[in-house]
């Protein structure tokens, strides 16, 4: 009776071990096709595109929108201030159309898809030479590009949630591009799965990876979750959300994406005490994805950073709040 438990206990393990090898290799790896959007024409909600040098590329595309570009808006600015936009996982510049007025009326404001979310390039990191264009310090690297291609030699970065975690790794890294912060929900105390990077590079992990990048790119679910009601989410909301999905393939740049994140710890917590430009920290009191007290405890623990909660929100409350967080920043900007 032990004998025959005993094999049934190996043949068990064994079943395990095998489904854990073989399992993720089902996952297709073919792209997925382009999705059209029902309700918008996606010439609508292109704006510009900049080429911007990155390690190992002959450049890569960036989406961007520039409110002096006067061939898709017209605004005046009443300072000389720069304002650049910074999305959340999985989000794109989109995210910003509630704010980009109020920014643009301040001064010149920029927000752009990082790669390789909404309409910018989705290169697969295989066939490049350098380094992984989806390592955290290449997305530094990028912004930076971008900001020398612009032209912009110092900017105020107002950044949500993973957003929020670029900005400040920014000012660490350059603090002489960054004048001010505005940190919505920032990604810093929050904490993901991370494994050795001989793990995540087998095949069973890129497919898994894959496998993720199309369940978060294909029906959004971070959209729903980011709002304390989603009830309050637009149908063109969502297809502007999806804007990546107009693209083939867009599916391999995002698993190649979730893979590398899971090497790349998120350590900008450590750093928080050496950076000093002035700094709003904005928290919606409903956020699930980013806990208040992780945001209120970010801005104690920067040394110039002032910290405002605001109700009935969540984890963008530039998008479902717009009124509240353009109050807020409005009267800090006052005394910038």
């Amino acid at each position: 009776m032990w004998r025959f438990l005993l094999r049934a206990l190996l043949v068990l393990v064994f079943a395990l071990i095998l489904l854990a090898l073989v399992g993720p290799l089902l996952i297709d790896p073919n792209p997925a096709k382009e999705q059209s959007p029902a309700r918008i024409e996606p010439s609508a909600a292109t704006y510009a595109f900049v080429t911007i040098p990155v390690s190992g590329t002959p450049g890569l595309r960036a989406h961007y929108r520039d409110s002096t570009d006067p061939r898709r808006d017209d605004f005046d600015p009443l300072g000389q201030r720069i304002f650049l936009l910074l999305h959340g996982f999985t989000f794109n510049l989109s995210t910003w159309d509630p704010m980009f007025p109020f920014f643009a009326r301040e001064g010149r404001t920029i927000a752009y898809d990082q790669l390789p979310y909404g309409l910018s390039e989705k290169p697969l990191p295989a066939g490049l030479k350098g380094d992984n264009p989806y390592a955290k310090a290449s997305a530094v690297e990028q912004l930076l590009a971008l900001m020398d291609a612009l032209e912009i030699p110092e900017a105020v970065l107002v950044g949500n949630s993973a957003g929020g975690t670029l900005a400040l790794e920014v000012a660490r890294s350059a603090p002489d591009r960054v004048s001010a912060l505005v940190l919505i929900s920032p990604w810093v105390y929050a904490t993901r799965p991370t494994f050795p990077a001989w793990l995540v590079s087998t095949p069973q992990m890129k497919r898994i990876s894959l496998l993720l990048g199309r369940y978060l790119g294909e029906g959004m679910p971070l959209l729903d979750l980011s709002y304390a009601d989603p009830e309050r989410i637009s149908d063109t909301r969502r297809e502007l959300a999806a804007s990546h999905s107009w693209t083939p393939g867009w599916d391999l740049a995002w698993g190649a994406l979730m893979n590398r994140s899971l090497i790349d710890a998120v350590t900008v917590s450590e750093s928080l005490a050496d950076i000093t430009q002035p700094t709003l920290v904005i928290a919606g009191a409903r956020d699930r994805i980013v806990e208040m007290a992780d945001s209120a405890r970010a801005a104690n623990a920067l040394p110039n950073a002032e910290f405002a909660v605001l109700p009935e929100c969540g984890h963008v409350p530039h998008e479902e709040c717009p009124d509240l967080v353009r109050a807020v920043i409005a009267d800090w900007l006052r005394h910038l």
